[in-house]
């Protein structure tokens, strides 16, 4: 397991303007995940396609950046986290700007594609920059990190609610427009991050995985993910609104993730351990799942809300587990963790929404219920990998104790 620097003092508010510079840029690029939710109904209108075409828009987006994790470590450690951003930002408002421009669902969709290897470049390296910069250890940079994810999904379907009702290209220009001002913070407020002291192979993602602790973190959150996109990327369809009120029920889902990523993750992971953490969360997400299942419509509402809760939970839990399970670099791991967690990502919309489609819209939420039971299997027979997080979890313990005051 890695040794890590002692945390330093000044809290998680109080980082350098590099680290708020790039938090600001992961919102944005995390907004992009859910900003597409409210107008997938529009723009299966406007482009004359079913809903499984449309899901591609996410299909393409995250099985480009899964393959994409692969090579973002073999980049970084040749040009630095600093460039390796910006090359990502400039991919993202490149392909952003003409996925609003897009003629038909195949333009969009291989825009989006472009779109998921800029953001690959980009998030995979703002993890890695905003520990190395961030004051208060690892952990409040992971927090602070999680809080960007949270703020990012939970406005993403707002924006995507208040541009899309205009026009449902406007919020591809409009996340553009959000990336630039991303791209000139980050060119005037972070300085150049050194090159680590020997460069990643393209290989050392993959070797990463034969760690016991890191493959069992990363195929946990294979299946976790698919439960996770299932109800981020079809729900939309069977909640039959328009955008502002698709839009608002993600924007409580997102408020959900942020608050239980940020505040009641570490809370728990204190008190609980970040392994029991994970049994607890997907078993919620079980339970919520089937909610959505047999829910009416005001049912459905609710428990798409409700399940930003276990998933919260589940981001920071998986994240931490795994930048601190294995001995590889934190960039390596990170690599390797979310080459896998986001195949899930990738497989979930298209299938949910063609079982929808070929059988009925009750069952792309069985088969994630389904996957959160697996999730949880893996974890209690590879249970001896994860032994590492009972230290991590001791530390945490130990910073929250009291300090005993001098005699």
């Amino acid at each position: 397991m890695q040794q890590h620097a002692p945390a330093q003092g000044g809290g998680i508010l109080r980082q350098p303007m590099s680290v708020w510079a790039t938090a600001f840029a992961a919102v944005v690029a995390f907004m992009g995940i859910g900003l597409v939710d409210p107008i997938l109904p529009a723009i299966a209108q406007g482009l004359d396609a079913s809903q499984s075409q449309v899901s591609l828009l996410f299909t393409s987006y995250f099985l480009i950046t899964a393959v994409a994790m692969l090579v973002t470590g073999w980049v970084s450690s040749r040009i630095g986290g600093k460039r390796t951003l910006l090359i990502g930002l400039t991919l993202v408002v490149v392909f952003a700007a003409l996925a609003g421009t897009s003629d038909s669902v195949g333009q969009l969709i291989g825009f989006r594609a472009g779109w998921g290897l800029g953001n690959a470049l980009f998030v995979a390296t703002a993890l890695a920059v905003i520990v190395g910069a961030a004051s208060g250890g690892a952990e409040s940079a992971i927090i602070l990190y999680e809080a960007a994810l949270g703020l990012g999904i939970s406005m993403g379907p707002l924006v995507g609610a208040l541009l899309g009702d205009m026009n449902w290209r406007y919020p591809f220009f409009g996340t553009a427009a959000l990336m630039a001002v991303g791209f000139l913070l980050i060119t005037t407020l972070l300085k150049p991050t050194p090159k680590p002291p020997a460069t990643t192979r393209l290989s050392d993602p993959i070797r990463a995985l034969a760690h016991g602790g890191l493959s069992t973190t990363a195929f946990t959150a294979l299946f976790y993910n698919y439960a996770f996109f299932t109800i981020l990327a079809f729900t939309p369809f069977i909640l039959h609104m328009d955008a502002y009120g698709i839009g608002f029920v993600f924007f409580g889902w997102g408020v959900m993730v942020a608050l239980c990523s940020v505040f009641a993750a570490p809370f728990l992971q204190r008190r609980l351990g970040t392994v029991r953490v994970m049994h607890l969360a997907l078993a919620l997400l079980v339970v919520f799942q089937l909610g959505l299942a047999f829910s009416p419509h005001a049912g459905i509402i609710v428990f798409t809300i409700l399940s930003g809760i276990p998933i919260g939970l589940n981001n920071t839990a998986f994240t931490e587990a795994a930048m601190e399970v294995s001995d590889s670099p934190r960039p390596v791991a990170s690599a390797g963790y979310n080459f896998v967690r986001w195949l899930g990502g990738a497989i979930a919309p298209y299938l949910a929404s063609k079982l929808a489609e070929e059988i009925n819209s009750d069952v792309p939420y069985f088969v994630g219920a389904a996957c959160c039971v697996v999730a949880i299997g893996i974890l209690v027979v590879r249970r001896r990998h994860l032994a590492a997080l009972d230290r991590v979890d001791v530390d945490h313990a130990f910073q929250d104790a009291p300090v005993p005051a001098k005699a």
